[in-house]
C-alpha cells in the first residue's frame, strides 16, 4: 500500500467525484495491477509522492515504512534492514538481504543510497522474501527504483532550486524531447553543496558536507507497436568531507585491558593502553622483544595517550586534527528490450552494468592523542639517530627519525598513508601534524553486469504464466580497510631496524607499518531459473507457485598484512622486499603477505505459494508461503592470532504471510492488514575476531504485524498511519564469544589483554568458581616473565607485568583483567597440570562462549509508528498544501549480545511543509522542515576490535533542515 500521492488511475467507480484514495498501479509481479490486487506487502510511492513526503533519500524511505529501517554501517556501506532481516553479514563475498533494484536491474554495491532522488516515476518497496519474480534473490525484500521514461509525445521540463540552513543549495532538473514519432530523450540531473552538520573544534572547520552530483539520460524507441527499446545511462559523482561515522562513544576503561568496558555508552575515548599500537609500543613489550625500553613511546600502565582527548556530548561536535575525505562515483548502463509475441506472450530482455568506486578516510577515534606523552621517546629516538651515543646505532636509527620526524623531535611527526606499496612513511607516503594521527580507508571498485530475460502470458483462460532466466558477474577489483597511527609506524620502525641490526643486515623496517584487510580479487557469478503458474479456479479465488533454481560461484582472493616482514629503507614497493617472510609481529609465521585463494559453490531450490481470493472487488484475503535463500560466503583473512572457519554458510528463510487489502467507503478508506512468521536458519551475523569481521550462522524465529490506512474523508483531506510490530530472537542454541567481555560474564575467569597482538583471551579454571586459582595462575605466569624464564621462546624478562586487577564497579565485567601473553599462558597450562586447580586451567583464544538463544536480532525496532495529514486549501487557480508527517521507531539492538551498552534508543522524526501550488501545478513555492525537533536518532552502531580497544561508532540521521524551495514544469 502507499501513502496518499496522485498516481495513474482514477478515484474508484461509484466513489463521489471530491473523495476517494487514489490508487497506485505497480508492477511488483512484472505486470501492470492496481497495487490492492497484488497478493504481496509491498508499499509505493510516486514522484508527487516522494515529495510531498520530503522523501529526498534512501534513509527518508524508513520513516514511512512498516517493519523497515535503514541505516550506514562502518565501511561505506549500509542496510536497509525489512522485518529484522538486513545486511548484517561483513565481507566483500556476503549478499544483500535486500535486493536492490533500478527499473527491475539487481545492482551490486551500488552507491544509489548516497545520492538524492531525482525524476524517478515510482519507487517499490516489497516486504518478504522474493526470488520467484525478480532476477536476483532476497531474502528480506526487494526496493525497485523507477526512473521516469521519455515522454513521445510532447516536449517537458521542469527545474527546482533549494537553498537551506547550512548554506545547503540543490537544484534538480529534467527536460524530455520527443525526436521523432517513435524516438524520445530525457535527460535529468541534480546538484548538491552544502557546508557540513559537524562542527571540528580543533579548528573551527565544518565537517561532514557535501558536494555530489548526479546525471542521467534516457532514450526510448517504438519502433512498432509490439516493440519498445529503452537505453539510459547514470552517473553519481560526490567529493567531499562525509563522514562514515558520526560518533564514537565509549565507557572507558582505567585498566586498559578492555579499552570500553561493558556497562553503557558514554561520551569517553578509549583507552590507548588497549590498542594494537598502545601495547606495542610500551615499556612491557620492549622488554619482552629485547628492545630498548627507553625508546618505548609509553607503559600500559602508564597514562592513556587518550586522557586528555575531548569527546563533546553533542553528535554533531567532534576534535580531530584528520578531515574526512569521501570520494564516489557510480556509472550505471541500462538496456532494455519488450517485444510482444502475437497477442499472448510478452518478451521482456534486459542487460544491466555498473562501476562502482568509493574511497573513504576518516580519523579512526574522532580525537586527539596527547603529544606531550610521547615527547621523551621521541628525544631519545633523536638523540639516538644523531650519532651521540654511536655511528653504528646512527646509521640504524636515523632513517626512522627522518621519517617519522622530518624536522626533528619538536617538529611535526608524521604518519604513512594508507597506500598500495606497503611502504608508507618509510617511502615517502605521509601525513604530517603537530599531533599523532589515527585515521582508517576504506575503498572498493568493483564491476558488475547481469543480463535478464523474462516471458510473460497474456492467456484469457485460467491458466498464465512467468518464465525468466539471469545470468551476472561482479568481479572486484580492490577492496582495502586500511587502520593508520602514528604509534604502528613507530613500532614497524624502531622493531624492524632494530632486529635488522642484530640480524646483520641493512637497515629496515617492519611492512607493512600499517593495518591492511585487503580484497584484490572476488569474482561471484551467478545464474537463475525462475517462474510462476497462475490458475484462477474461479473469478474470485487464484492459485499461485513459483519455483527458482539458484546458483553462486564464488572466488576470492585477499590478504591481511601489518608487521609481516622485513623491507629495506628505500624500497618502491614493500612486497617485492628481498627479506621476504623472515619477521612476523602477530605470532612467529612467515609468509602472511601472500594471498589466500579461496571458493564457494552455492546451489539452492526455492519458491513461494499464494492463495488469493478476491472476497470482493474491494477486498483481498491471501496467504502465501516462501521460502528465500542467500548465498554463503568466504570470510575475510585474519592477522594470525586465531582460527576461525574460513566460510559462512548460505541462509535460508521459510516465511509464511496472510494479508487483507481492503477499500471501503466508496474509495475514503483503505486498509491493510499482514501478518507473518520467519522460521530463518543459519542467519548470516558478523563479529570482530583478530580485527578482521567473521562472520557466523544463527537461527532464529521472527513474527509481526503491520497495519497501513489512508483516509480521504473529504477531497482536501488526507491521513495516513501505519503500525508495525516486531518479535525477533536467536531460536537455537549458539555460543558466541562477546568482544566486549571475554569472561562471558564469569567472575572466576581473568581477562587477558595479550601484549604481543592486543587480542584479548580467557584463563578460566576447571573448576567452576575458584577465581583464586585462575587469578593465582596468572600472576605466577606474569612473575616468571618477569624473571626471564621463557627467554628461550623469544619472551625476554624484565617486563614488569603486573598482577590482575578488579575492573571498576558499572563496568558490565564480572571478571578480573590482566596484561600478559596468551602464548605462554597456553604453554604453562598445559604444563601446570592440577597444580592452580584440582581439574587444571584453561585458556581460550577466542573467549568464554556465552549461549545468545532468546537474544533480539540487530537493527529490527519492536514497534514503528508513522502517521502524516495534509489539507489541500482552494483559491482560485492555487492550491496551498500544508503537510505534517510524524515518525517513531522503537527501540533496538545493535548487537546480538543484547544488553543497556548495545542498545539503539527510540526516536522521534517529525517533518513539515507548506507549499503553494500556481495555475495546473505549473510552479509551485515551498517552506520546509526536516527533523523539526532536532533530535539526534541513531540508527545503528557497529562495536570495534579488541586490539582497537572496544569503541562504538554510531549513525546518526540528519540534524534539523529547513529551507525553501521553488520550481517550475511544463
Amino acid at each position: 500500500m502507499s501513502h496518499p500521492v496522485h498516481a495513474q488511475s482514477a478515484t474508484p467507480a461509484g466513489a463521489p467525484e471530491t473523495t476517494g484514495v487514489q490508487e497506485i498501479i505497480v508492477t511488483a509481479q512484472r505486470q501492470s495491477q492496481r497495487l490492492q490486487e497484488v497478493p504481496i506487502a509491498v508499499s509505493a510511492f510516486t514522484a508527487e509522492g516522494l515529495e510531498r513526503q520530503q522523501i529526498k533519500t534512501a534513509s527518508d524511505l524508513q520513516l514511512s515504512l512498516p517493519s523497515v529501517t535503514f541505516t550506514k554501517t562502518n565501511f561505506t556501506s549500509s542496510s536497509f534492514t525489512i522485518r529484522g532481516i538486513g545486511d548484517l553479514c561483513v565481507g566483500v563475498s556476503c549478499d544483500s538481504a535486500t535486493a536492490i533494484h533500478l527499473n527491475d536491474a539487481p545492482l551490486f554495491q551500488t552507491r544509489l543510497f548516497e545520492g538524492e532522488f531525482y525524476d524517478l516515476r515510482q519507487v517499490e518497496v516489497l516486504r518478504g522474501p522474493q526470488g520467484t519474480l525478480y532476477g536476483r534473490n532476497a531474502t528480506s525484500g526487494v526496493i525497485n527504483f523507477r526512473t521516469a521514461l521519455p515522454n513521445l509525445n510532447k516536449i517537458e521540463a521542469s527545474g527546482d532550486v533549494e537553498y537551506g540552513n547550512y548554506n545547503s543549495v540543490k537544484v534538480k532538473g529534467m527536460f524530455n524531447l520527443p525526436v521523432t514519432q517513435n524516438l524520445g530523450l530525457r535527460v535529468a540531473g541534480f546538484f548538491t553543496r552544502r557546508d557540513g552538520y559537524t562542527t571540528n573544534l580543533y579548528d573551527g572547520s565544518k565537517i561532514d558536507g557535501r558536494n555530489m552530483y548526479g546525471l542521467r539520460g534516457s532514450l526510448r524507441w517504438e519502433p512498432s507497436p509490439t516493440t519498445t527499446v529503452d537505453f539510459m545511462v547514470q552517473y553519481f559523482h560526490e567529493n567531499d568531507s562525509r563522514m562514515r561515522i558520526q560518533k564514537q562513544l565509549c565507557q572507558a576503561d582505567p585498566t586498559g585491558v578492555l579499552g570500553c568496558l561493558n556497562s553503557r555508552l558514554d561520551n569517553s575515548v578509549s583507552n590507548a593502553n588497549a590498542t594494537l599500537a598502545g601495547v606495542l609500543t610500551s615499556k612491557e613489550l620492549f622488554a619482552i622483544k629485547g628492545l630498548p625500553t627507553s625508546l618505548a613511546l609509553g607503559s600500559v600502565y602508564g597514562a592513556n595517550l587518550y586522557s586528555n582527548a575531548v569527546n563533546p556530548s553533542d553528535p554533531r561536535q567532534v576534535y580531530t586534527a584528520f578531515t574526512p575525505k569521501y570520494y564516489s562515483n557510480d556509472v550505471i548502463l541500462q538496456g532494455t528490450l519488450k517485444q510482444d509475441i502475437g497477442e499472448k506472450l510478452s518478451l521482456r530482455v534486459e542487460g544491466n552494468w555498473e562501476r562502482v568506486t568509493v574511497d573513504s578516510m576518516q580519523d579512526y577515534n574522532n580525537a586527539l592523542q596527547s603529544r606531550a606523552l610521547i615527547q621523551p621517546a621521541l628525544n631519545t629516538l633523536a638523540y639516538l639517530a644523531s650519532g651521540a651515543a654511536g655511528a653504528g646505532l646512527a646509521t640504524y636509527l636515523s632513517p626512522v627519525a627522518n621519517a617519522l620526524m622530518p624536522n626533528g623531535p619538536t617538529g611535526a611527526i608524521c604518519t604513512s598513508l594508507p597506500e598500495e606499496s606497503g611502504t608508507g612513511v618509510f617511502g615517502g607516503h605521509s601525513a604530517c601534524s603537530d599531533t599523532p594521527l589515527a585515521f582508517d580507508r576504506s575503498r572498493q571498485t568493483n564491476v558488475s553486469w547481469t543480463a535478464e530475460a523474462v516471458l510473460t502470458s497474456k492467456f484469457d483462460g485460467r491458466f498464465n504464466f512467468l518464465l525468466g532466466g539471469i545470468y551476472g558477474r561482479n568481479k572486484l577489483n580492490v577492496n582495502d580497510y586500511y587502520v593508520n597511527t602514528f604509534g604502528l609506524d613507530y613500532f614497524s620502525g624502531i622493531a624492524g631496524t632494530l632486529s635488522a641490526l642484530g640480524a646483520g643486515l641493512s637497515p629496515a623496517y617492519l611492512a607493512t607499518p600499517y593495518y591492511d584487510n585487503n580484497s584484490n580479487y572476488l569474482m561471484l557469478k551467478t545464474f537463475g531459473i525462475f517462474g510462476e503458474a497462475y490458475y484462477k479456479a474461479t473469478n474470485n479465488l487464484k492459485f499461485t507457485v513459483g519455483l527458482r533454481y539458484n546458483d553462486d560461484r564464488k572466488t576470492l582472493s585477499a590478504r591481511t598484512t601489518v608487521f609481516s616482514w622485513l623491507t629495506p629503507f628505500g624500497s618502491t614497493n614493500a612486497y617485492s622486499s628481498p627479506y621476504f617472510g623472515s619477521f612476523d609481529a602477530d605470532a612467529g609465521r612467515t609468509g602472511n603477505q601472500a594471498n589466500q585463494v579461496r571458493d564457494g559453490h552455492y546451489r539452492a531450490l526455492t519458491g513461494r505459494g499464494v492463495i488469493d481470493w478476491q472476497i470482493t472487488p474491494n477486498n483481498l484475503l491471501y496467504f502465501s508461503y516462501s521460502r528465500g535463500y542467500k548465498s554463503g560466503g568466504i570470510n575475510p583473512p585474519l592477522s594470525n592470532v586465531f582460527s576461525v572457519p574460513e566460510s559462512f554458510r548460505p541462509e535460508f528463510v521459510n516465511a509464511f504471510e496472510i494479508g487483507s487489502k481492503n477499500t471501503f467507503g466508496h474509495g475514503q478508506l483503505q486498509l491493510n492488514l499482514t501478518g507473518f512468521f520467519y522460521d530463518y536458519k543459519d542467519l548470516q551475523l558478523s563479529r570482530i575476531v583478530a580485527r578482521t569481521s567473521v562472520n557466523d550462522n544463527v537461527s532464529a524465529h521472527i513474527y509481526g504485524v503491520e497495519a497501513e490506512a489512508i483516509v480521504r474523508p473529504v477531497r482536501p483531506l488526507t491521513l495516513n498511519v501505519s503500525f508495525s510490530y516486531l518479535h525477533t530472537e536467536v531460536s537455537s542454541d549458539t555460543y558466541l564469544a562477546n568482544p566486549r567481555d571475554f569472561g562471558g560474564g564469569r567472575s572466576d575467569a581473568v581477562i587477558i589483554k595479550d601484549l604481543t597482538n592486543a587480542s584479548n583471551c580467557a584463563v578460566v579454571p576447571g573448576t567452576s568458581g575458584n577465581a583464586a586459582g585462575a587469578n593465582a595462575f596468572v600472576n605466577t605466569v606474569n612473575d616468571m616473565i618477569n624473571a626471564g624464564s621463557f627467554a628461550g621462546s623469544g619472551v625476554n624478562g624484565g617486563a614488569g607485568l603486573q598482577h590482575t586487577t578488579a575492573f571498576p564497579s558499572g563496568s558490565g565485567i564480572a571478571s578480573t583483567g590482566a596484561y600478559s601473553v596468551c602464548a605462554v599462558l597456553q604453554g604453562v597450562a598445559a604444563a601446570s597440570g592440577t597444580s592452580f586447580d584440582a581439574n587444571g586451567i584453561t585458556v581460550l583464544t577466542d573467549g568464554v562462549k556465552v549461549n545468545v538463544r532468546g537474544n533480539q536480532l540487530p537493527g529490527a525496532p519492536t514497534f514503528k509508528v508513522a502517521a502524516g495529514v495534509q489539507y489541500e486549501f482552494l483559491s482560485g487557480k492555487y492550491t496551498i498544501t500544508p503537510r505534517v508527517d510524524f515518525a517513531l521507531t522503537g527501540d533496538s539492538t545493535g548487537s546480538v549480545f543484547n544488553g543497556a551498552v548495545n542498545e539503539i534508543p527510540s526516536y522521534i522524526q517529525v517533518n513539515a511543509q507548506v507549499q503553494l501550488d500556481g495555475p495546473d501545478k505549473k510552479w509551485y513555492l515551498r517552506a520546509f522542515v526536516q527533523n523539526l525537533t532536532n533530535n539526534n536518532s541513531i540508527t545503528g552502531l557497529y562495536v570495534g576490535d579488541q586490539s582497537s580497544g572496544n569503541y562504538t561508532n554510531i549513525f546518526t540521521l540528519d540534524p534539523r533542515r529547513y529551507g525553501i524551495a521553488a520550481g517550475f514544469k511544463f
